[in-house]
């Protein structure tokens, strides 16, 4: 792909301005797209960051993801956000193999180990669709959970055996 700082640059006014209309595929949707060109604007994140915890009930897993993923990327860490996900987080069975690999990832690259009630839950959804793991999910998910200190032994296990 091609990035462009100039149209990123002037976009950012105009995604600011009209943030209270975005939903929440519209907010993880531009957050990663800053984050995949390496633009990252601190009064952006901030502001998506509050936008997303007020509209977090109607984040799909895959808003989820993206989002956690862009702040991990980006670098900006963004307690409140990680926290507000990890609480309020209805739909984790619907989270597939990508979107947990990515997700734990997202926690452990952001330093944010503060969420356990999430962690495991992920990693018992990771055990129970585990077939569906390819190895790049696998070793996402084997390198968050060491660098979290928070595996759990039957993730171990079927991390090991699909390996």
């Amino acid at each position: 792909g091609h990035s462009s700082p100039k149209l990123f640059s002037a976009v950012l006014p105009k995604a600011m301005e009209k943030l209270d209309t975005f939903k929440s595929i519209s907010i993880a949707n531009t957050v990663w797209a800053y984050a995949k060109v390496g633009l990252v604007s601190p009064d952006l994140f901030d502001a998506f960051a509050q936008k997303a915890i007020e509209k977090l009930d109607t984040f799909s897993s895959l808003s989820i993801e993206n989002t956690v993923w862009a702040y991990a990327e980006a670098g900006h860490s963004s307690p409140e956000l990680f926290d507000a996900i990890s609480h309020k987080v209805k739909n984790i069975d619907t989270f597939n193999a990508q979107s947990i690999a990515n997700t734990v990832w997202a926690y452990a690259k952001i330093g944010h180990a503060s969420s356990p009630e999430l962690l495991d839950a992920l990693a018992k959804i990771a055990v129970e669709k585990i077939e569906t793991f390819d190895s790049e999910d696998i070793a996402k998910t084997k390198w968050a959970y060491e660098e979290l200190e928070r595996s759990t032994p039957e993730l171990v296990d079927a991390l090991s055996q699909k390996e």
